[in-house]
């Protein structure tokens, strides 16, 4: 089995941040059903921040758009068996 090099990795960088920096009030539509399909994992729970590289207001409103799209029926709550 091939074991992946222990070390520091490559740092992410927050794909909702502008140059200027965090913006404020951080918002994430819950209508962009592609970009939070990468943000959730196949069985449907959310990455954490350090896998995804979202800084902390960010992935706060990721969560409410996800909790707001599996409500309106755009995300599944379960993966599909």
């Amino acid at each position: 089995m091939i074991r992946k090099k222990l070390g520091k990795g490559r740092s992410r960088k927050c794909r909702f941040c502008t140059k200027e920096g965090c913006p404020r009030p951080a918002f994430v539509d819950y209508k962009d059903v592609a970009t939070l399909k990468k943000l959730c994992s196949p069985q449907g729970k959310l990455h954490s921040r350090k896998r995804t590289g979202i800084c902390a207001p960010f992935q706060r409103a990721v969560s409410k758009a996800v909790k707001r799209a599996r409500f309106m029926a755009l995300l599944p709550y379960v993966a599909d068996q």
